[in-house]
């Protein structure tokens, strides 16, 4: 996998000077004013464990197209004092989306059913978080900046989440181990990802093709990490959008980028099928190096680890829906399995 992250960004670097070309040659189009609402789920469920990663629940905000990000007029002053500091984003010749997120996410070791956990396995941990992005998008690219504001240990309520979930399934074990979760601890991140599609054939309408990459990294208390990937699409009415990804931080790429994508113009319906890839270098993960600020369980990361999905996107009338299903590679070195495996399924709505 570094031989293709090497690949991907000797790509980035040499047509990252043609998007910046197309920047100001955005396709005229009438001022996109529209709300997308995104709500996402995961589980390993769709694999039958319940271990690592074994739950996500999102839900997203993206705002219209702004002249300004003090265009959308209900979020609080300091967000937007944050954002004249941010780079990337001021860019008045593209469209410019904020986005609001809440989340939370939980992981469990392999044997829930023990109250002492194996040392040598994943910690118990759950992470709760607020976030607002910041996107800039043409046709051909697109710019995020996110800011994340949350809590890993007990606050985030992940244990109660899965207690209630479990105790009214049938025949399910209720978890015994969250007593030893990692602590308490504020969870701040900054991440900038940009998306750059380098290959379209065929039109919003009919049949088409696409692919983009995508690199970017994260610096925070939680996760501190660089990534890069790929995408590629084909399907009947495909958006040009940026297709559907997993739960990640600046994950949220539903928003129509252009008037005529099917959402809008009222193609009635289109589907695509899609594969993609994303590896990660990772420096810190919260939930596996444990408390940065006090003594807690952990155990030693992978430095490398690298998610594969493929899926399918159902475009009906003004909703979109999406699953994936997701290979991820092992993120400790004890752990047994060499790959985890979940389902992501999304809905958005664009109103």
């Amino acid at each position: 996998m570094r031989s293709i992250t090497s690949a991907l960004l000797l790509l980035a670097a040499c047509a990252g000077p043609l998007a910046g070309a197309q920047a100001s040659q955005v396709i005229e189009r009438e001022k996109n004013k529209h709300w997308t609402f995104s709500a996402q789920w995961e589980n390993d469920i769709w694999a039958n464990t319940d271990c690592d990663y074994t739950n996500g629940a999102k839900l997203s905000w993206i705002s219209p197209d702004l002249t300004d990000y003090r265009d959308a007029g209900t979020i609080p002053g300091i967000i937007y004092r944050i954002s004249d500091y941010l780079p990337f984003i001021h860019d008045k010749s593209t469209q410019r989306n904020l986005a609001i997120n809440i989340g939370q996410n939980m992981y469990t070791p392999a044997d829930i059913s023990t109250s002492t956990p194996d040392p040598l396995d994943r910690p118990y941990a759950g992470w709760l978080y607020i976030g607002i992005g910041f996107h800039n998008m043409t046709e051909r690219w697109l710019d995020i900046i996110e800011l994340n504001l949350g809590v890993v240990g007990p606050l985030s309520f992940a244990e109660q989440t899965q207690k209630f979930v479990h105790r009214n399934l049938p025949d399910n074990i209720i978890p015994q181990g969250w007593d030893h979760q990692i602590g308490n601890e504020p969870a701040i991140n900054l991440v900038w990802e940009r998306k750059l599609r380098f290959w379209r054939l065929g039109e919003p309408k009919g049949p088409a093709a696409d692919a983009f990459i995508h690199f970017g990294g994260s610096l925070g208390t939680l996760y501190t990490f660089g990534n890069c990937g790929f995408t590629v699409r084909t399907g009947w009415n495909v958006p040009t959008d940026f297709g559907a990804s997993p739960i990640r931080i600046a994950g949220d790429v539903n928003a129509p980028a252009a008037s005529d994508d099917p959402r809008i113009y009222g193609a009635g319906w289109g589907i695509s099928f899609f594969a993609s890839v994303d590896q990660r270098a990772v420096l810190r993960d919260g939930t596996l190096d444990g408390n940065l600020f006090s003594d807690s369980v952990s155990v030693d990361k992978m430095p490398f680890v690298t998610d594969a999905s493929f899926g399918a996107s159902l475009i009906l009338g003004s909703w979109k829906l999406s699953y994936a299903q997701v290979a991820r590679s092992k993120e400790f070195h004890t752990q047994t399995d060499e790959w985890h495996v979940f389902g992501s399924v999304s809905a958005s709505y664009t109103y």
